[in-house]
């Protein structure tokens, strides 16, 4: 058995830097929606699907690149998709109309998943009884560039302008390309050698031999769904009713650090054989959210503590989730993450349409009764994989299922 490379703390830092920073680029945009489209001129609807089109490039990205990481030299493939991600940022920077902008911003979505090439990378990288935590560290980096690029874009978009902003984040995604270039180990893929249209097959055929990556894909994209729900439609209702400028929109993202730093929590929980509580709690509290958020209209109050539960909860399903299809296939962790996350983000993708649909006709009561009917749907799929799956979930990710036989994928 060839033996990996030590996993550093220094190492899982950047890593997790590195996961933040890409992610990070997909939603500049949303607190700078009034803004872009003014000067684009481009209408409520239009603007939103800035969004839509950044979770659909990602969701691409997801299923089309991320499996190459069971099939080719890993850094190699993380810095590439890095540098590919910078020059996308360029052309999003430039962009000189709303179609161009949309382009660019569907392609640096694309690369981007790169930060999904390092989540299983450093999963790969750490010892199987702190998996949970490990990879808890990497996604409170994905999570606080999620929730801190809307803080950041706000307050640079108010120096600068909001091209200013994918100006910054192009030079920073350069600058990670070369550090992990430097610091990354070399990791091979872990699995049997494909061709590329056989690993895209596998990659789907993963959801017909695995009944646990079925129940988690469905529950993260209602999940997901749920969540681009409020940060689609949240910059409407700040700008419009409340009358809030830019910089201060992007300061609700600092309310959600909270829920993404609760990834570690959720980590060392799944290590101790909590997985299931900690999915079970996360997809009630999304429910209650709503309830917080339904009121917040007319209450800053309920709408900030709805914003910070749903984060909470948003964090606690996809970290768990996370922790049971890890330990599934170990030999095909990226075929795995890019099944489970090609769902997670296309629902994330859908609930942005349906965001830039229901708040032309409903408002914020109608967002608020979407949200609340997909998280809904997220707590009847856990109750039905509970009730009907026929596989003991690992108590912790030292005990992976096995590899399985030569008929399967």
């Amino acid at each position: 058995m060839t033996s990996r490379p030590q996993l550093s703390r220094g190492l899982l830092l950047l890593m997790s830097a590195a996961t933040g920073l890409a992610v990070s680029g997909n939603y500049f945009a949303q607190p700078l929606l009034d803004l872009i489209g003014q000067e684009l001129r481009l209408g409520p609807s239009l603007a939103a699907l800035t969004v839509t089109a950044a979770q659909a490039g990602y969701a691409l990205g997801l299923i089309l690149l991320v499996p190459l990481g069971d099939l080719m030299e890993r850094r190699r493939l993380a810095v590439a998709l890095y540098a590919a991600t910078a020059l996308f940022l360029l052309v999003s920077a430039a962009a000189p109309n709303g179609t161009v902008l949309l382009v660019s911003t569907a392609l640096t979505a694309l690369t981007s998943v790169a930060a999904q090439v390092v989540v299983p990378f450093a999963a790969t990288l750490a010892d199987p009884a702190e998996r949970g935590r490990v990879v808890g560290t990497v996604m409170t980096g994905l999570m606080l560039g999620l929730l801190l690029a809307r803080t950041a874009s706000g307050a640079l978009a108010d120096l600068g302008g909001w091209r200013t902003v994918y100006w910054v984040s192009a030079a920073l995604m350069a600058l990670m390309a070369v550090l992990l270039r430097i610091f990354l180990p070399r990791l091979g893929g872990d699995g049997e050698r494909l061709s590329y249209a056989g690993l895209l097959r596998s990659t789907l055929a993963m959801f017909r031999y695995e009944p646990l990556l079925r129940w988690r894909a469905g529950i993260g994209a209602l999940s997901m769904a749920s969540f681009s729900v409020l940060w689609t439609s949240l910059t409407f209702l700040l700008a419009g009713p409340y009358g809030w400028s830019e910089s201060a929109i992007g300061l609700v993202g600092l309310i959600g650090v909270a829920g993404a730093v609760t990834a570690t929590v959720a980590g060392r929980l799944a290590d101790r054989g909590l997985v299931q509580v900690v999915s079970g709690a996360g997809t009630i509290l999304l429910v209650a959210s709503w309830l917080a958020l339904g009121a917040g209209a007319s209450s800053l109050f309920w709408l900030l503590a709805g914003v910070l539960v749903l984060d909470l909860a948003h964090q606690a399903v996809l970290n768990s989730s996370q922790n049971v299809i890890y330990a599934l296939r170990p030999e095909a962790r990226n075929r795995i993450n890019s099944a489970f996350m090609t769902a997670f983000f296309a629902g994330g993708a859908a609930g942005s349409a349906l965001t830039s649909v229901i708040w032309v006709h409903g408002g914020w009561a109608g967002v608020s009764l979407l949200g609340g009917v997909l998280s809904a749907g997220a707590v009847a799929l856990w109750v039905l994989e509970r009730v009907t799956s026929g596989r003991t979930t690992p108590k912790t990710p030292a005990h992976p299922a096995p590899a399985g036989s030569a008929t399967r994928p």
